[in-house]
């Protein structure tokens, strides 16, 4: 072989050499991309619960802490921190590390509270940011089965024709500045009504003297109430969704009875704090999509009273900050206030 041959040969070889590794070194950057992108849970995760165990949202995080902890094979942790509805827990969770491993499960009472407590430690608009919305649970309006109050408008009109503490009904809700609260609030002050607020901890203890008759309603979550309705124990007369709920689709909303605009579903969601990276973002926002998705999942937040949220895990952070916007709006308007 020539002394030029044996140098173009060589050339060629040079080339496919350098192309290799080149070769090599992209699908190198795009495991080393993928790994970066998919490290999302890279230890055990901390799903931090602001109400008490055994309440819905502890029992939903409780069920996604299972699922998830079998579908990504790390630990999720369920730490209740109750108390100032909601704030101490999401305190935490806005100071702790933002890489995805503590987050906060949380509902609307987190967009309410803003506009009821004067001090709450964090800025909701700026400190978390919506990972994803999981589900929605209307509240609907209750009495007891051998109740007086046939159906939700006798009940506003003895609201607003009633001049005493004996004629005006008095209605049980889960809690001061809960979104049962807000609800019942925004009816009142959307009909002219008035009906006497007696708050209690929690929807359940509110249920056990509605189903008493020794407060006159309820405004409860429906998941709370579902059972009681199903046994005929209580009388559903209207949720508080803009569109009727698929736990109670023989009962009509606040809005078809003739209130109009009148809307106040509560979701449940994660939420983050605001500095996590966008990729752990992306990557936390894809595997619980995945995880909403499957069938079992869906049928298991159904089983649980839930509606299943129609929507992307983008908009959540969107959802929170127009309610953050119109809950205050709502608040100021009937005088909702808690020091």
């Amino acid at each position: 072989m020539s002394e030029k041959s044996w140098l173009r040969r060589l050339g060629v070889v040079a080339i496919a050499a350098f192309a290799a590794a080149a070769a090599v070194g992209v699908a190198r950057s795009d495991h080393s991309a993928k790994t970066v992108a998919r490290s999302w849970p890279s230890g055990p995760v901390t799903l931090v619960v602001t109400f008490p165990p055994g309440g819905g949202t502890d029992t939903l995080a409780r069920r996604l802490a299972e699922r998830l902890h079998h579908r990504l094979g790390h630990p999720f942790v369920v730490e209740n921190r109750s108390g100032a509805s909601g704030n101490i827990g999401a305190q935490a969770v806005a100071r702790a590390k933002a890489d995805g491993h503590t987050l906060l499960v949380a509902n609307s009472s987190y967009a309410i509270n803003p506009a009821v407590f004067s001090e709450l430690g964090f800025d909701p608009a700026h400190d978390l940011t919506g990972v994803i919305n999981v589900a929605y649970v209307p509240s609907v309006v209750v009495t007891a089965r051998d109740s007086h109050w046939p159906d939700l408008r006798s009940a506003i009109d003895a609201g607003r024709a009633g001049l005493s503490s004996d004629a005006t009904p008095a209605y049980a809700s889960c809690g001061n500045g809960t979104p049962q609260h807000l609800a019942a609030g925004m009816l009142n002050q959307s009909t002219g009504s008035h009906w006497l607020h007696v708050p209690y901890r929690g929807c359940g203890p509110a249920l056990i003297d509605v189903l008493s008759g020794t407060v006159d309603l309820g405004v409860v979550t429906a998941s709370s109430a579902l059972p009681h309705i199903q046994s005929g124990a209580l009388r559903a007369l209207a949720v508080t969704s803009v569109q009727r709920s698929t736990l109670l689709p023989d009962t009509p909303t606040v809005a078809e009875l003739g209130v109009t605009g009148y809307e106040l579903n509560q979701w449940h969601g994660l939420l983050a704090p605001a500095a996590t990276p966008p990729a752990i973002m992306a990557e936390m926002r894809r595997s619980l999509g995945e995880l909403l998705a499957e069938p079992t999942m869906q049928r298991d937040l159904k089983g649980m009273g839930y509606d299943l949220v129609d929507s992307a895990a983008e908009a959540f952070p969107d959802i929170i900050h127009a309610d953050l916007g119109r809950f205050a709006d709502a608040a100021r308007a009937i005088g909702l206030t808690m020091n």
